[in-house]
């Protein structure tokens, strides 16, 4: 397994909380449950991403600005998560932040898998794919 196929699971796995979550209506516990496993699986992915994808990424010249573009949009969904923290589960609003944060998390996803990966599978040998992506695992498997 490479980095990228790695990367690619656990997005899959982000794709179905988000819409799991913007399924859940009101205060209830579904909606505490999902939130709560989806905010701990983007903190543990993004840390892990940012680890062992990014971290190697800003050392080339060609892949620099992409990975420093996408650790800001990793800082812009834990913005919308910290929105979603302070409001109640009943009020309207949580619902629509809810959808921005599945419509920025999707838009993040779909640039990395398209973008990012392209860019990053010329630069890195297939070596240092297959070492990131045990070391991505290991350190996901550890927070998990």
């Amino acid at each position: 397994m490479n980095i990228f196929e790695a990367l690619r699971k656990d997005h899959d796995l982000q794709r179905s909380l988000l819409e799991n979550l913007i399924n859940t209506s009101g205060d209830t516990d579904k909606r505490d449950q999902t939130f709560e496993q989806l905010k701990k699986e983007l903190a543990i992915h993004a840390d892990a991403e940012e680890r062992h994808l990014y971290v190697p990424l800003i050392d080339s010249d060609k892949t620099q600005e992409k990975a420093r573009h996408s650790i800001a949009e990793h800082h812009d969904i834990d913005e919308l998560i910290e929105k979603l923290e302070e409001i109640e589960y009943s009020s309207s609003a949580w619902l629509k932040i809810a959808k921005q944060l599945k419509e920025k998390v999707e838009h993040h996803l779909d640039e990395e898998e398209h973008e990012v990966f392209q860019i990053a599978d010329k630069v890195l040998s297939e070596k240092e794919k297959s070492n990131l992506a045990k070391d991505y695992i290991t350190h996901v498997d550890n927070k998990r």
